[in-house]
């Protein structure tokens, strides 16, 4: 078979040899005569098919889509963390309100985030065995979640209310574990790091902005704190509607299986083809569920990178949301704010949060230098974590600031800007752990961090639980100590795996750690699956 020479994006000199028969398929069912058929490793039987996997270059390849076309999914998964993490707190934002209408306390109350964030737990163990079909899995469970705010809407008791909110993290799970594996599915190491911090970042802006918008919609005569929920369903309308429009399959294995099947129809049955991830897939749903739901507890059980950093995250993200019990508090009981106004307290925070995300782009030039100083043409993962390592100075430093400055005689926009730092360092250690992780596991990113979203989210549901009878049997000032506390004994995280980060890897079976020669991979790695991955992926396999 003759071959052309490929000529790179952007008009760069990378050249690749690919078949000059290459087909493009399409969405809809492509016309292939039998003389364009094979090409592959094999022999087309049904006992040696022919084993189909991306040419070099080839368009079909997620890591070959037009920059366009990413940074729309990118843009759509963020809309669609955005509204699952915005839903989480826009509910704290009515509890006074809660508990005067059901006429319960603030511990009962505060049960529908704590109901939700556990959710997010119970939602990548349920929808696991589904995760290797992105798409279905976003339409399908975004469309239950917009049905079930219906609950909080018009139901008139507490069990209905709660049960709901149950329901509705559950579901809301799908993008918080499955959209980093698309990112990963998109982006190519170099690439991804500001797709990254979007997707990292977003899950914590989304509870900072809830209280806002959720504490003057609940104080309002004409709305009140239902009206929060018929406010998620037209968000969460939305968001269905353009993930439907402009959300396609980014998973790799599923593209292939579909690329082989379509070449199978075209040779008339006539001639064998399997993805070359389907050779040691598992065939039946059994062996598929047992995988799936498998997985997550073997990276967090077996593997002390994600074991230690899925801790991390998880006091983070509990002490945020342990924010949401603790502010009501401080603010509105102690310094008597409304409920709008307690919410604004939280503008601080968001602040933070946004300045740590814009430093992904001092995040992407440590990166980019590591890169070109590897010998293998991969940066180490750790060259992931220099912004990480600040961050976790910042968080600590903002609670304690926050702490002692929370007295009613003190003025309370010392306390607002205490979060500052605070939600600087939410943004750092998330963007910077995550990109780690993604670095580390490769094609099975979405199996770890399902296991970092399960702690986290556990973390985020227990920490509200707590924190009122904490700030009320220990006060303010040492009760927020206590989260300070907790984060300091973290901080050290990011610097160990920084600099021991690539002895742990080498004692891991499943992390990276097997450089190979730069001449070894093409000049654009994007456009093939590195032999590391395979690797990894066969290793996983034969472990589970």
């Amino acid at each position: 078979m003759s071959t052309s020479e490929y000529v790179g994006e952007n008009g760069n000199n990378d050249r690749y040899r690919y078949p000059e028969q290459s087909v493009k398929f399409s969405a809809s069912p492509p016309t292939i005569a039998p003389s364009q058929l094979g090409g592959y490793t094999g022999s087309g039987t049904q006992e040696d098919p022919y084993v189909v996997d991306w040419d070099l270059g080839d368009p079909e390849s997620p890591y070959n889509w037009t920059k366009k076309k990413k940074w729309i999914i990118t843009m759509q998964l963020a809309l669609c963390t955005f509204t699952v993490s915005f839903g989480s707190s826009s509910y704290s934002g009515g509890l006074t309100y809660i508990m005067a209408d059901l006429n319960v306390s603030q511990d009962v109350a505060v049960l529908g985030v704590s109901l939700y964030v556990l959710g997010f737990a119970l939602g990548p163990l349920i929808f696991a065995p589904l995760g290797e079909v992105c798409r279905a899995v976003f339409l399908t469970t975004l469309s239950a979640y917009t049905v079930l705010h219906l609950g909080g809407a018009l139901g008139k008791n507490l069990p209905t209310l709660l049960s709901c909110r149950l329901l509705s993290g559950t579901v809301g799970a799908s993008p918080l574990t499955n959209s980093g594996g698309v990112i990963s599915d998109i982006w190519n190491a170099r690439e991804r790091g500001a797709a990254t911090a979007i997707y990292a970042t977003v899950p914590f802006l989304g509870p900072v902005v809830g209280p806002i918008i959720g504490g003057y919609v609940a104080q309002s005569p004409s709305l009140g704190w239902r009206f929060n929920f018929w406010l998620m369903i037209m968000l969460s309308a939305v968001t269905l509607i353009t993930g439907f429009l402009l959300t396609p399959e980014t998973y790799t294995p599923v593209l292939l299986r579909w690329r082989a099947q379509k070449l199978m129809r075209a040779s008339g049955v006539t001639e064998h083809y399997v993805s070359t991830y389907d050779i040691s897939r598992p065939k039946s749903l059994g062996q598929v569920v047992r995988r799936n739901l498998s997985r997550p507890f073997i990276f967090l059980f077996t593997e002390p990178i994600v074991a230690c950093l899925a801790t991390y995250v998880a006091i983070v993200y509990g002490t945020l949301y342990a924010l949401f019990s603790a502010f009501p508090i401080i603010f509105q009981q102690h310094r008597g704010f409304s409920a709008g106004e307690g919410g604004l307290a939280f503008l601080g925070v968001g602040l933070g949060v946004v300045m740590g995300t814009t430093s992904t782009n001092i995040q992407n030039r440590f990166y980019w230098r590591a890169m070109d100083k590897s010998d293998n043409g991969r940066a180490p993962p750790e060259a992931r974590l220099h912004m990480s390592i600040i961050g976790g100075v910042l968080c600590p430093i903002g609670l304690f600031w926050f702490a002692w400055t929370s007295q009613s005689h003190i003025h309370y926009l010392v306390s607002i800007f205490a979060g500052v730092p605070f939600g600087i360092g939410v943004a750092q250690i998330l963007q910077g752990l995550t990109a780690y992780v993604m670095d580390a596991y490769g094609l099975y990113f979405a199996s770890a961090i399902a296991a970092t979203v399960v702690l986290r989210s556990i973390g985020g549901a227990i920490f509200p639980l707590f924190s009122t009878s904490m700030f009320n049997a220990l006060g303010d000032q040492w009760a927020m100590s206590v989260f300070g506390f907790m984060s300091a004994i973290c901080m050290p995280m990011p610097i160990i795996f920084f600099k021991y980060g690539w002895w742990i890897r080498s004692k891991s079976k499943l992390a990276y750690h097997n450089p190979e020669p730069r001449s070894n991979f093409p000049s654009r790695p994007e456009t093939v699956t590195s032999h590391t991955e395979k690797k990894d992926a066969t290793v996983i396999e034969a472990i589970v």
